[in-house]
């Protein structure tokens, strides 16, 4: 993408893409097969997830993930991976997308008289409350560029809830921290999931008589 991308083409982009998760129409390739990032723009985003989904430190001198809660939290649950799934498409955005958060980060802290420091990304020196007061502001409808940290709070859900961008066999087997929380179901033997007792623990209608053995009526 040449220039600076719009916030039509960001906000664009970001929807074709968080629809594209939903409806598991993406492949599951390994992400180091999109393009490279630099440290700043990962550690920012990653900060970001981080906000939307807290878990504990990766290391003692992790600054990204703030440690604001036990466990793992988005980072750890893959929300880089899969903002960089090569078939989303959103490699060349992830650099802009950062730099916007960290423009309303600097802005934040001016406002707020915080010190940052100047080796890490701004968004990433501010600590954790700051980050969800920030946050906070710009989720709010009067925010500006709403739409966009919406669908980017959206990619971090979406990756630790359903592990969107692994395979779900490959995800249970590897105890995804998000599917484990959740205590998502092992598949059987063969690699398919079938549940013999309905989830309200009784039969809430009848099949029809002309049902197909496909599951459609007739």
């Amino acid at each position: 993408m040449s220039g600076h991308p719009t916030r039509r083409q960001l906000v664009t982009a970001l929807t074709g893409a968080l629809a594209a998760v939903a409806t598991g129409g993406v492949a599951h390739a390994a992400p180091a097969a999109s393009e490279p990032l630099a440290g700043g723009t990962v550690a920012t985003l990653e900060a970001f997830a981080d906000t939307m989904v807290p878990g504990e430190k990766r290391y003692a001198s992790d600054r990204a993930v703030a440690g604001a809660a036990p466990g793992a939290g988005a980072v750890q649950a893959g929300a880089i991976a899969l903002l960089r799934l090569p078939d989303l498409g959103l490699g060349p955005l992830l650099p802009e997308l950062a730099l916007l958060l960290n423009t309303r980060a600097t802005a934040y802290a001016l406002s707020k008289g915080r010190v940052l420091l100047p080796t890490q990304p701004p968004f990433v020196a501010l600590d954790f409350a700051d980050r969800t007061e920030l946050a906070t502001t710009l989720l709010r409808p009067t925010g500006a560029d709403q739409r966009i940290w919406i669908l980017l709070a959206l990619f971090s859900a979406a990756a630790f809830d359903t592990a969107a961008q692994l395979h779900t066999v490959e995800a249970v087997k590897e105890r995804h921290p998000g599917l484990a929380w959740l205590r998502f179901p092992s598949p059987d033997a063969d690699g398919l999931w079938r549940f013999p007792q309905y989830s309200y623990g009784r039969r809430l209608a009848r099949e029809h008589p002309r049902t197909t053995t496909g599951g459609s009526p007739a």
